[in-house]
């Protein structure tokens, strides 16, 4: 029973970590695009 318990607690904070690791490459992209956006404006 605590060996179940524990193997789902693992394997959520496995999801968990590569939903944050794909939300954080995501905000890049968008500060990216941003930026990109910028210089067009200026230019």
């Amino acid at each position: 029973m605590i060996r179940n318990a524990l193997i789902v607690l693992l394997l959520g904070a496995v999801t968990m970590t590569a939903t944050a690791c794909n939300t954080v490459k995501g905000l890049g992209r968008d500060i990216e695009s941003v930026g990109r956006a910028g210089e067009e404006a200026i230019d």
